[in-house]
């Protein structure tokens, strides 16, 4: 067989992923972020720890515009990464695999992500 004949394989420019591995790869992907910030978070516990000037630093920079949309996107990745969680601990059980469940379950974890994210940063960072 020529390499002309050889079917060619769709990639992601051409297939479009459903809702439900979006939300799984965007779980995963918050996971990593998850760590990352973590560890800016024992950063800001460690200034707290080391003086008035080195915390009045890490205060500027997590009180500053940038910082509180960074820390929005922290809680968003929280949340998300928690509502996917939950529907997997349901998922581990056997539960919500048949028919449009998975894809309702993705909706209710957008949902329910968005939904905390706002309350969150509207009570906490306004």
């Amino acid at each position: 067989m020529s390499l002309s004949k050889v079917p060619l394989s769709p990639h992601l420019q051409v297939y479009r992923l459903p809702l439900v591995a979006l939300v799984s790869i965007s779980s995963r992907i918050c996971f990593v972020a998850n760590g990352l910030t973590y560890a800016l978070f024992i950063i800001f516990l460690i200034s707290i720890a080391s003086g008035s000037e080195i915390y009045s630093i890490t205060h500027t920079i997590f009180t500053s515009t940038i910082g509180k949309v960074l820390t929005s996107l922290w809680i968003f990745s929280l949340y998300l990464y928690m509502s996917n969680e939950i529907r997997h601990l349901f998922w581990d059980f056997g539960y919500g695999f048949s028919g449009k469940t998975p894809l309702i379950s993705s909706i209710v974890v957008l949902s329910a992500t968005a939904l905390m994210t706002v309350i969150t940063v509207l009570l906490y960072l306004l």
